[in-house]
Order: structure tokens, then sequence, then C-alpha cells
């Protein structure tokens, strides 16, 4: 079936390796989009549960931990449902099931957008981040093909094509987003993460407005978040 341009972009898919990612990456875009009257959903492909040097702190103690931090920085960013799908920490890949899961959430959900990690920055370390941005764009391919993961096509469930992507920790930024009025709510919701910022989290702030402030220098803003955007 054909499927229509849409009027408006106003459903919005972001896809991260770990509960904090977002905050860090992409939440002055997603407070303002969710004001403007987007629907926003987070998926999570992991919980964080190796967020922690603290020996005693156990995997699954920290996994709810952080899933906990997840959902409350969401709430304030706007954020209407959080996903996690808990691959382990550390070792994500992006295998044919991962492009599986989402690409059935991205055929249930319907997003215009999807936002997700540049997997092709120049020298990510962090093998989760690389499969993260990965897997989420060849699911976004896969979900628009009725030959691809066909066992999803009932219920009503057809192929979607997202209309377009944003790549947030770019070396090739070619679109930014103005954060300048939404800059301190996402310092606010980053700050929700006690497990990862604290005690450190005054410095990462003001670290962050500086950052966010030299990426708005690009586009003549006070604050912005830089992305590299496809269109299709």
């Amino acid at each position: 079936m054909f499927q229509e341009l849409p009027d408006t972009l106003d459903r919005v898919m972001v896809i991260a390796a770990h509960p904090d990612d977002p905050e860090f990456g992409c939440a002055g875009t997603v407070v303002k989009w969710a004001l403007s009257g987007k629907e926003i959903v987070y998926v999570l492909l992991t919980s964080g549960d190796k967020g922690s040097h603290d020996p005693d702190l156990r995997p699954g103690r920290m996994a709810a931990l952080r899933e906990g931090e997840q959902r409350a920085a969401a709430r304030e960013l706007g954020v209407e449902r959080v996903i996690f799908l808990r691959h382990p920490d550390g070792l994500l890949e992006n295998t044919l099931e991962l492009r599986r899961q989402l690409s059935s959430l991205i055929r249930q959900h319907r997003p215009h957008i999807l936002v997700t990690i540049d997997p092709w920055r120049h020298y990510q370390l962090h093998p989760d981040h690389r499969a993260a941005g990965q897997a989420a764009l060849d699911a976004m391919y896969a979900s628009r093909e009725w030959g691809i993961f066909p066992e999803q096509l009932v219920d009503d469930v057809e192929p979607w094509r997202v209309r377009e992507a944003y790549l947030f920790w770019t070396d090739n930024a070619d679109h930014w987003e103005d954060i300048s009025a939404s800059i301190e709510t996402r310092i606010s919701a980053l700050a929700r993460h006690a497990s990862q910022v604290s005690p450190n989290m005054e410095k990462l702030a003001e670290r962050i407005r500086n950052w966010t402030h030299e990426m708005g220098k690009e586009a003549g803003y006070e604050h912005a978040e830089a992305f590299k955007r496809f269109q299709f």
C-alpha cells in the first residue's frame, strides 16, 4: 500500500544504547518538540546494568536504578513512553534479532522522525553506541519493506517509512536545533541520572552550557544541538 506523505511530522522515536544517552545527546530538542505537540517514544537497547564501578552493586540492581532514572528524566522532558529492550550493557551487537525488535517497534509506533546515535562518528570508541546507531538505521530500512520480517505484518500492522532521521554525536552536522529556551530543562533532566552524574553535576552542567553554546555559533543560536539529518 502506498504511504501518503504526512502533513506534519508529529511522531518521534529516539533509539539509544543506554539510559542517559538521550539526555547527553538530544534532550534539548526532545523537550522543545514535546512542547510543540510531538509525540515522543524512547527506546533504550540496554538498561545500563554495567554503569557502576562498585563491585557490590550488582547488575540487576544497577539496571533497576537506571531504568528509574531514565523514566524520571523522560517525564521531565515530556516523553510519552519509555521502552527498555534490556540487552546486555557493554555487549550490544547489531544482530538480526535486534533489528527485528526495532523494526517491529517502528512499524507499531509509526514515527515520522527517528533520532539515534551517529554510528559513523570518527573514533566512536564505545561499541554499544556504534551498534545502537547502526541497528536503528538498519531497522529503519527494514521496517519499510514488505518482504523483511513479514511475520510482523498482522493485526493491521504494515510496513512503515520513516521520513527523517536525526543523528546526534556526529562529526558531520548539517542541521542545528535551537535549544536556547530548553537548555536548562535538558540539564535538569540529565541530573535525574544521579548514579552517573553525581557529585559532578555542577561542573557537567557548565560544560554542557559551553558545549551547546559553541554548537549554537554554527547557526546563530545562543544554544543548539547538532545533527546529521536525512530526509526520505
